[in-house]
């Protein structure tokens, strides 16, 4: 080969590799986000302890039934989602993530997605996008969210582990 072909195949080859999309993962407006389950009895009664298992805060629906929302609590968007899973930066298993609930692409605090426990991915109800909450850190694998220029994953929450056992989970 002549090295102007190799040049412009190495090029070619960098253009392609540095051209992926992003995924966009700050969509949806910011929001505070703390729910306070730092104690064990707390964490063993509205956290999640299995791959895959999860739960919906949403103060305005009353989920998780029983959690006492207090003025210092507060959910995103859309609310929150806790999950089991892995943590897709550490390749830690078995980690509570959390997201929030409003869908990236319609960005309306109603239109929130839900977990579909055969595949654990997160689906909304509206543009039918489809989110990998287990193992990709929210990243969109299908619908608008994936298909278009841009890419919209769920906005991430931190889910701090507390002295006392449980967990918190903020912005």
């Amino acid at each position: 080969m002549s090295r102007n072909k190799i040049l412009i195949l190495v090029l070619a080859l960098s253009g392609i590799l540095t051209s992926c999309h992003n995924v966009d993962d700050d969509r949806i407006p910011a929001m505070p986000v703390n729910i306070n389950l730092s104690d064990p009895g707390l964490w063993n009664t509205y956290g999640v302890a299995g791959f895959g298992l999860c739960r919906y805060f949403i103060p305005r629906l009353g989920q998780p039934a029983g959690f006492s929302y207090t003025v210092s609590t507060a959910t995103g968007l859309g609310g929150v989602l806790l999950i089991m899973g892995m943590n897709p930066f550490s390749a830690e298993t078995n980690v509570p993530l959390a997201y929030d609930l409003a869908c990236p692409v319609e960005c309306d605090p109603s239109v929130i997605v839900s977990v579909d426990s055969s595949t654990f991915e997160a689906i909304c109800p509206k543009c039918g996008s489809h989110y990998d909450v287990t193992m990709q850190g929210g990243s969109p694998v299908s619908g608008p969210a994936f298909d278009g220029k841009h890419k919209y994953g769920l906005t991430r929450y931190q889910c701090f582990p507390t002295s006392m056992g449980g967990y918190m989970i903020t912005r």
